[in-house]
């Protein structure tokens, strides 16, 4: 399977849906590549950082439009730098329309990852890390159902491994250009 040509490639979709393994993986199997983790810029914000919550204001989703601003920003640099990027992050609901609006370079390639509540309700309590806290794996699952725009590919992972994902993706994006 060809690597070497150039694009960014957003992975998103739930918390505990497997977009940090699997984007790691299609990293690693990119020429020149890039892993960005969007959540770094949420993090990076040491005083008055505002989590998005079910019932989010005006300043939570504003912190929220400004890390996804800053994750395109990146994702256009290291590209324009000859790079193939992978852009991991939750970007569902409405948002997800604003976030393409942010990245300039093309090929742009958006995956949202799609696994059964189920399945990521086992995934989410097999892991170290939690990420859910005032969200519920269902009330996630319905934002991203009901609120998101249908754009690029959505891949229901709940029976594939991580590789099974990250080669049907590669192979979407490469073979059949199926998913900008």
């Amino acid at each position: 399977m060809e690597t070497s040509r150039k694009a960014i490639i957003l992975i998103t979709g739930i918390m505990a849906s497997g977009k940090s393994t699997v984007a790691q993986l299609l990293a690693e199997r990119l020429d020149r590549s890039v892993h960005l983790r969007g959540d770094v810029f949420r993090k990076m914000i040491v005083n008055d950082r505002r989590e998005v919550r079910p019932d989010a204001g005006q300043t939570e989703l504003e912190q929220l439009s400004l890390r996804y601003r800053l994750t395109a920003q990146a994702a256009d640099a290291y590209f324009a730098a000859g790079f193939n990027v992978v852009v991991q992050d939750v970007v569902i609901g409405r948002m997800l329309q604003d976030f393409v609006s942010y990245v300039h370079s093309r090929p742009f390639y958006v995956v949202v990852l799609n696994p059964d509540p189920s399945v990521v309700a086992q995934r989410e309590a097999g892991r170290a890390k939690k990420g859910y806290g005032d969200w519920t794996v269902e009330g996630l699952h319905e934002v991203l159902l009901g609120e998101t725009p249908r754009i690029g590919m959505w891949l229901d992972s709940s029976s594939m491994t991580a590789e099974q994902t990250a080669d049907e993706i590669l192979k979407s994006v490469w073979e059949q250009g199926v998913i900008s």
